[in-house]
């Protein structure tokens, strides 16, 4: 199912919400069995949710499942990014896949012809899952074997990873990880930990090795990507959903440095016991701040408003309060946000019914104003959109069962 966004009155809002927070919950268990048997009768949903990536030399690729289950490759050419050229099937030694909603295989590219591709191999425990790699030394002509990332091989979750090079090569893994969860003393039957924790570590070659796994933070949310972007000194930031005390699922930001301090970027003070499968966007400001778009649900007056918003974050990642706006669709789900310079881009997914439209929102001035613009539609089944960039060229890149449509961005 498709969860929207939605403005309905206090407990009628709730209870809806955990309705379909139930019915997600169920597709997840799904996701732990192979793609073929995930849905019944013969007929699986195509996992369409897929990676996408620039290659330094202009090159746009795609990293996805087939029909099949199999990861696969494909590249359209810098002159001509509709022109994709074929599949290629990368090996993954007969691993199962995750390519559903916000848990999909990655691209990310970094210097002296490193490339790798990250996934989610999920385990016949429901809700378990190892973070999978492989990696390229030249540049995405072949590819390693697939290895795991993290140094804990307990069969518990780690999953919804995400993965991006920094300024100096660096090579960076963040996932959520349910470790501290599950030594956790219980109450009764439920654990006495909220949540799962944000875990990462760290490869200066390129994925050949790597570092400790590190806690991030405690208590973060299940089941949302993990958002991933650097500043302006080059270090890289992570914002994800956190559970904060009592039971509110706003953002946290972080920097990935030893003895780094978690900040609360968001202040929807959002009371849910459950998770929304629903992540946040992170991009860098030209004014050492950022960028970030989230889905989020907060009290106005006697209503619960959900909707998916835009702010501006100090350098620290704490919120302009006054930056604060909702996107203007009440069906926005699931938004990108890329910048450059003082152009930003926002982009998402708009379902009414069978039909999906793809909307960006674009501003010339650092976000303080924006345009609306509607990229394209689709019926049937359709990832969510993504955004890749290559200095100041940014497209929108959107997969649905028959095509991969990708529309360049322009303000």
């Amino acid at each position: 199912m498709v969860m929207r966004p939605f403005t309905m009155k206090g407990q009628r809002a709730t209870r809806w919400l955990k309705q379909a927070l139930a019915l997600a919950g169920l597709a997840l268990a799904a996701a732990s069995v192979p793609a073929q048997h995930a849905h019944g009768q013969g007929h699986p949903r195509a996992q369409l949710a897929s990676g996408v990536a620039f290659a330094p030399d202009g090159r746009l690729w795609l990293a996805g499942l087939d029909e099949h289950g199999r990861l696969f490759v494909q590249t359209a050419p810098a002159s001509d990014l509709s022109r994709w050229g074929a599949p290629r099937i990368i090996a993954t030694a007969g691993d199962v896949l995750s390519a559903d909603g916000e848990n999909r295989p990655k691209l990310a590219f970094g210097p002296r012809g490193w490339a790798v591709i990250s996934y989610t191999q999920p385990l016949a425990k429901p809700y378990t899952g190892m973070i999978r790699m492989v990696r390229s030394t030249d540049g995405g002509q072949t590819f390693s074997a697939p290895f795991t990332v993290h140094a804990d091989r307990q069969v518990i979750t780690h999953r919804f990873e995400s993965i991006a090079f920094d300024a100096r090569g660096v090579l960076h893994t963040v996932w959520v990880d349910k470790r501290d969860m599950e030594r956790a003393p219980k109450v009764g039957k439920k654990s006495s930990y909220e949540g799962a924790a944000i875990y990462r570590n760290e490869s200066r070659d390129g994925g050949a090795t790597f570092g400790p796994d590190i806690k991030v933070a405690d208590h973060s949310c299940e089941c949302c990507r993990i958002a991933l972007a650097p500043g302006r000194d080059g270090v890289m930031r992570a914002m994800w959903r956190h559970v904060f005390a009592p039971n509110v699922r706003d953002h946290g930001f972080a920097a990935l440095v030893p003895e780094a301090r978690m900040v609360r970027a968001t202040f929807d003070d959002w009371h849910i016991d459950a998770c929304p499968h629903h992540g946040p966007g992170l991009a860098p400001a030209a004014d050492g701040g950022f960028h970030a778009v989230w889905f989020g649900i907060r009290k106005h007056g006697a209503e619960d408003v959900a909707a998916v918003r835009y702010a501006r974050l100090r350098p620290d990642g704490s919120p302009r309060l006054e930056t604060v706006r909702a996107l203007p669709d009440e069906r926005a789900e699931h938004a990108d946000v890329l910048a450059s310079g003082a152009h930003v881009a926002v982009v998402w997914r708009s379902v009414d019914g069978a039909r999906s439209t793809l909307k960006a929102w674009l501003s010339t001035d650092s976000g303080q104003t924006f345009r609306l613009v509607v990229l394209g539609s689709v019926t049937g089944d359709n990832d969510d959109p993504r955004l890749a960039q290559q200095g100041e060229r940014m497209v929108a890149v959107w997969r649905n069962a028959k095509e991969v449509q990708v529309h360049e961005i322009k303000f």
